[in-house]
């Protein structure tokens, strides 16, 4: 299953009643985010939802956004990788909780910062790799001739607090299958 496919598949689990996702993201800095806006579209229908896309450039977009989502529990929220809203990811958190929506986020920190859940690459593990590629450069084999590595290793985290505040309860099997639950 794709981090894509993983992420709606969180928040269907966690909040069944969402019908309408809003995938908020910044394409001016997100080289790959348009990558992944595109394949949470065509999961979408899969999940019984509609993937909204949001291309953001400002906090104030992000409330204006999540302010006009319907709060009768429909509406849910999935932040495909980016460094402005990574950048954002307190306020992003706290928007998202002050509006009562369930959010999917791509990075720990997100969750760090009071977030709901997240479902990404391990970064540990991805750097891990990158100092042997470094070494063997080093060595003097030709960059051009190493494979392209992709993460092996994703984590789940999920915060229940925040779930409880939002009025969310969290499905056993999914705190029991998460790398880190947050309490």
């Amino acid at each position: 299953m794709s981090a894509y496919d993983k992420w709606l598949e969180l928040l269907k689990e966690i909040a069944p009643r969402v019908s309408r996702v809003g995938v908020i993201f910044n394409l001016t800095t997100g080289v790959t985010t348009e990558m992944f806006v595109r394949a949470v579209e065509v999961a979408a229908p899969r999940f019984g939802t509609e993937a909204i896309r949001h291309d953001v450039h400002s906090t104030e977009d992000i409330e204006t956004i999540m302010k006009n989502l319907p709060d009768d529990g429909s509406a849910g929220l999935i932040f495909p990788p980016d460094p402005f809203t990574t950048q954002n990811r307190k306020s992003i958190a706290e928007l998202a909780n002050h509006y009562r929506l369930p959010a999917v986020y791509t990075f720990r920190s997100f969750i760090e910062a009071g977030g709901l859940a997240s479902y990404g690459a391990n970064f540990a593990e991805l750097f891990r790799p990158a100092a042997e590629y470094i070494n063997r450069i080093l060595k003097g084999e030709n960059p051009g001739d190493l494979p392209v590595q992709q993460p092996t290793k994703f984590q789940l985290v999920i915060n229940l607090k925040t779930a409880k505040a939002l009025g969310l309860n969290i499905p056993q099997s999914l705190i029991v299958s998460a790398d880190e639950v947050i309490e």
